[in-house]
């Protein structure tokens, strides 16, 4: 398979079994919206009090309490607070609460402990893919429960939410959100491709929660009758915003380049078959390659609270702190980090941009 299969998604000879590395050129996020004098105001604020904290709290698993870590530290980042400010329709304190509940629900769930080992076998089938962009280079995550392989247990859910950490990971640069694309296709071993109605609504509640503002569209397809009869029992737990982003059984060509979506069912030109022991260490060894980058940077740029997420996934090399990022000095900064301490259960102060990396 050749780099530029790789980057374009242009369908190989052989069916593809590993992601796609970036959008097509031709697929771009639209520019940010500027803020208002009023938002910034409110963001600063949101940002001096996320500076401030050096605790999380955990309301239902005390024992979890503790220092603010500095992965937590990173995941605050600018347009993170903002999402929440945005969730929040630009009220500082209930964005910090959420904030603050998020990390402490992160801890509580243990979503960073959950491992590829411990997710493996909810993903043998191939129930979750993550391959493509839409045209707004947004990652697309396919959601496939006629391919379901388990009983029902938290693992299920803890499996959507390692995938949708996952996506994350993949987002480029000046890219907040993520494309869903569900088929409800059944299959000879899976007639009801439906999920009870209170694992519905715990996911739906953790999604709005937890993730808001992450959700670009839901692309849905062949959702038979008893599916329906689901999404009209839902919809009253959906935001208004959320409910506009459902897409039913549409020509999804118009939101994903042809040849970067799935050929199966969803009539694209992407030729794509699941094979676990290809996909599964593919998938997570780009994603660690590029939490361990983005962690490069910011520590390279002083373990800043409100770090741009532009300037950590590469897009930008200068950071909110106005501190250049050189890749040659990539060695120094991988020594410098071997030697730091990045312990979850050790606090960590700001520090200044490192002076031999900035200009």
């Amino acid at each position: 398979m050749s780099s530029q299969d790789l980057a374009s998604g242009t369908p190989p000879s052989a069916p593809r079994k590993t992601p796609i590395l970036a959008p097509t050129p031709d697929s771009k996020p639209p520019a940010r919206a500027e803020l208002t004098p009023d938002q910034t105001a409110k963001y600063e604020t949101l940002l001096t009090k996320a500076r401030s904290w050096t605790e999380v709290t955990c309301d239902k698993e005390k024992d979890k309490s503790g220092p603010l870590t500095d992965r937590e530290r990173a995941w605050l980042t600018r347009d993170c607070l903002r999402r929440y400010l945005r969730a929040t329709k630009w009220n500082v304190d209930d964005a910090a609460k959420r904030l603050q509940a998020t990390l402490g629900w992160r801890r509580e769930y243990g979503l960073d402990g959950f491992t590829p080992d411990y997710i493996s076998p909810e993903q043998e089938t191939g129930k979750q893919i993550i391959v493509g962009y839409d045209k707004m280079g947004r990652p697309c995550q396919y959601l496939n429960p006629g391919r379901q392989n388990t009983d029902a247990s938290p693992r299920q859910i803890h499996h959507l939410f390692y995938m949708m950490e996952r996506v994350t990971d993949m987002m480029p640069a000046g890219v907040e959100q993520l494309s869903l694309l569900i088929n409800f296709k059944q299959t000879k071993n899976r007639q009801n491709t439906s999920v009870p109605v209170s694992t519905a609504r715990e996911v739906i509640h953790i999604l709005q929660h937890h993730y808001p503002e992450r959700l670009g569209k839901a692309l849905i397809i062949n959702v038979p009758w008893i599916v329906w009869g689901f999404f009209k029992i839902i919809t009253p737990f959906l935001d208004p915003v959320t409910s506009e982003k459902l897409k039913f059984n549409e020509n999804m060509k118009q939101y994903v380049p042809a040849e970067q979506l799935w050929s199966e069912d969803w009539s694209g030109q992407m030729d794509f078959e699941y094979d676990h022991d290809t996909y599964w260490p593919a998938i997570n060894t780009l994603c660690q390659q590029r939490r361990e980058a983005k962690m490069a940077r910011w520590v390279a740029a002083g373990r800043l609270i409100g770090e741009s997420e532009d300037y950590l996934s590469g897009g930008v090399d200068t950071s909110v702190s106005g501190f250049t990022y050189k890749e040659d000095t990539q060695e120094e900064l991988s020594k410098e980090m071997a030697a730091t301490s990045l312990d979850e259960k050790t606090p960590v102060v700001e520090s200044k941009p490192q002076a031999a990396l900035s200009t």
